[in-house]
């Protein structure tokens, strides 16, 4: 596969198709490893997942979500026996 090297700001940028997006999962905003083999040759794959960015990520989550009655108490009280 042939990627395009584009200008970004002061940095260069290399444009990934949607399809190999979608097949690797990839989001805007997602990190990926960049590697240089000895060879020359390059390769990028995503990066690991992160216990501590994943962890981050929801404690920013659960502080958005506000504390209100449980659903099921919700439910168990306006259900007809």
């Amino acid at each position: 596969m042939n990627l395009q090297i584009s200008k970004w700001g002061n940095s260069l940028a290399m444009r990934i198709p949607a399809e190999v997006a979608r097949r690797f999962g990839l989001r805007e905003g997602d990190s990926v490893q960049a590697q240089i083999a000895a060879d020359g040759s390059l390769a990028i794959r995503p990066a690991g997942w992160s216990r501590r960015a994943f962890a981050a990520k929801l404690g920013v989550a659960r502080e958005a979500l506000p504390v209100a009655a449980s659903v099921i108490d919700e439910l168990r009280q306006a259900a007809r026996y």
